[in-house]
């Protein structure tokens, strides 16, 4: 299959084991380095399981024996996976798109976003902060999508979890993300009877909004965070502020 193929949008019905899911983006990678195959977005679900990024913190496993542990191979810390929650691996090509990571991973919060907001929920970015937040009416924040990816030769994977209608108290288990002071929540908890199917619609039309479902440029631009303490903070490296891992 040629690279210039259109990319291949592919939803997985059945929960998919985190091992295969690996071995399936590993060699996608490689096929797409290779020039033999086009980019790719998955969404899937998996059974209940914990994953650690390359930053996690054992003390942040909190239940080891609560459902499988993974080495993700990708960027942040711990973070749950299961039943109810659409996960996006993002197998893109950046040296079609820029090869600009920071730009990417901002892209990916935006279709996050942008996502969310076609279902009445206002989710945002909160400045050193890894994944999409939303505020509750009492001033609670609380997490409602998480982001932890990858970067090999300019070929990305891994990618995004939005918690459609998960089992919430399986992320006790675990510090999500290392942030012990906030919380998590769902559609389902927000109480927005939203589903699998109508959340990939919309995925699809926004990511096609931001990305592109045939390769170019990203268009959109990295803006400072409104409590970024200045221009210096907001120019660490991406790796200091969001969950990715390059090689």
């Amino acid at each position: 299959m040629s690279a210039e193929a259109p990319l291949e949008w592919r939803i997985s019905d059945q929960l998919i084991s985190y091992p295969d899911a690996l071995e399936e983006m590993e060699e996608r990678v490689r096929a797409i380095r290779a020039g033999e195959a086009p980019e790719m977005v998955w969404l899937l679900e998996h059974p209940p399981l914990y994953t650690a990024g390359t930053s996690a913190k054992l003390d942040d496993l909190v239940d080891p024996d609560r459902f499988p542990v993974y080495d993700a191979g990708r960027g942040g810390e711990y973070t749950y996976h299961g039943p109810g929650q659409r996960v996006g691996y993002f197998l893109l090509d950046l040296k079609k798109r820029g090869r600009d990571v920071r730009q990417f991973v901002f892209s990916l919060e935006d279709v996050i976003i942008r996502s969310l907001a076609a279902f009445g929920v206002t989710a945002e970015r909160r400045h050193g902060r890894v994944g999409v937040w939303v505020t509750r009416e009492d001033g609670r924040e609380e997490k409602v999508a998480a982001i932890g990816v990858r970067v090999r030769q300019w070929v990305t994977y891994h990618g995004i979890a939005i918690n459609v209608e998960p089992d919430l108290s399986h992320f006790e288990g675990i510090v999500p993300c290392g942030i012990a002071e906030h919380g998590v929540t769902s559609f389902a908890d927000l109480g927005l009877p939203v589903t699998m199917d109508d959340l990939d619609v919309v995925l699809k039309q926004v990511f096609d909004e931001v990305f592109g479902l045939e390769p170019r440029r990203m268009h959109l631009e990295v803006q400072p965070a409104p409590d970024a303490p200045g221009a210096k903070d907001d120019a660490r490296p991406i790796e200091e502020t969001h969950p990715v891992f390059q090689i």
